[in-house]
């Protein structure tokens, strides 16, 4: 089990947002939780997101995978990388390096990223919109960090989707060991290179922007026909101006646009679907065949668990345990079963203990219909 060196709610207070910092043996006695030939292995697989970086001789190439084994065969020694996002979907071992994260909120988290490079490999400098921790695992890693919003896009900072910048000055200039980590909150510029064959893992916080919060609600708004009417004014009168809108009208419009915020039922299940879906592919298997009501009971009475799939968002409002979101879709909690609540959203084994007034046919309905759509499965 991994457990940090240090006060999370310290290092939010001191640091979270406000400024980049290196904390040595923020993990002690660190052991990589996968090895690079497992790594590899992952970036062979159709369904997870992998690259290839190489930055030979100053010429900067990104290939996308999936990729074969040809593709490792007759590798230079040197300047290059390949990385795999949200390996915590896809491998349980990295999943357990989230676990010291879980006291910051499960909407915030995205993935946590594993790169492997050899000597001089790395991305090149880039600004990131989002919060990051960088935990070393075997080799060392040479980082350099500027100041906030510091660093001009390169002309071909776009070729192969490497958003590279120009060179910035360095406020924080190190070597990362094994354990170490280095926090760098949003806009801070970056550029870290292996000194050796050496393993990142990127744990990695992404807010929504304002821009999908409106583009989301309005593709939510229509998908639900919320809002399907007209202004209506019987009280309209000649003007003037064709061309003018009149402040009353403008006044109602407005309102109208108003009003599809200002109702609390619709932005909360808005919300809550939004941030129960993850931006990476889950490995959601559905059942095959189908469990029924009594195997799932049959299940939990002996002693058997159900595991959530890993990287599965499922999340309730504060003052309303009643109410589950889970990868976008809304689930009722009976009235009676809010531990089942708890125990869907805080923890990622689910067993009868965890329940209230034994199993009520309302509860083994809902956790029968998460495991056939895959979201939870059978554990021994």
């Amino acid at each position: 089990m991994y457990q940090l060196s240090f006060s999370l709610n310290q290092f939010l207070t001191q640091y979270w947002q406000k400024q980049p910092t290196i904390i040595k043996g923020g993990f002690t006695d660190f052991q990589d939780p996968i090895t690079p030939e497992e790594l590899a292995g992952l970036t062979m697989e159709e369904e997870i997101d992998s690259r290839f970086v190489s930055n030979l001789n100053g010429e900067w190439t990104a290939e996308h995978g999936p990729f074969n084994d040809a593709k490792f065969d007759g590798l230079n020694d040197s300047h290059w990388s390949f990385i795999v996002q949200a390996a915590n979907h896809w491998h349980s071992g990295v999943a357990e390096l989230v676990e010291p994260f879980k006291a910051l909120p499960n909407w915030l988290f995205d993935d946590l990223m594993i790169s492997y490079s050899v000597q001089h490999g790395g991305v090149g400098p880039h600004i990131d919109q989002y919060d990051v921790f960088i935990i070393q695992g075997m080799g060392k890693r040479h980082w350099r960090v500027g100041a906030k919003d510091i660093g001009q896009y390169t002309d071909n900072h776009s070729v192969n989707g490497l958003k590279q910048i120009e060179s910035f000055s360095a406020i924080i200039d190190d070597v990362l060991e094994p354990g170490d980590i280095l926090y760098i909150p949003p806009g801070f510029p970056h550029d870290g290179y292996a000194l050796e064959p050496s393993m990142s893992y990127s744990a990695g916080f992404r807010s929504p922007k304002e821009q999908e919060l409106i583009s989301n609600f309005a593709d939510y708004i229509l998908a639900h026909d919320i809002g399907d009417v007209h202004m209506h004014n019987p009280a309209l009168a000649t003007q003037d101006g064709f061309g003018e809108i009149s402040d009353s009208d403008l006044n109602t419009l407005t309102n109208m646009l108003i009003k599809s915020l200002d109702n609390k039922s619709t932005i909360d299940d808005f919300m809550g679907c939004l941030l129960s879906q993850s931006r990476h592919q889950l490995n959601i298997i559905p059942a095959e065949p189908t469990w029924d009501m009594d195997e799932i009971a049959n299940h939990l009475h002996s002693g058997l668990r159900f595991e959530k799939v890993a990287g599965l968002r499922s999340l309730y409002h504060q003052n309303s345990e009643n109410t589950v979101y889970i990868n976008g879709e809304v689930f009722q909690i009976p009235v009676n079963q809010t531990k089942l609540t708890r125990a869907l959203c805080n923890q990622e084994l689910l067993y009868i203990e965890q329940l209230e007034n034994a199993l009520d046919s309302q509860a083994v309905n809902l956790i029968q219909d998460l495991v056939n759509k895959g979201y939870w499965y059978a554990k021994e």
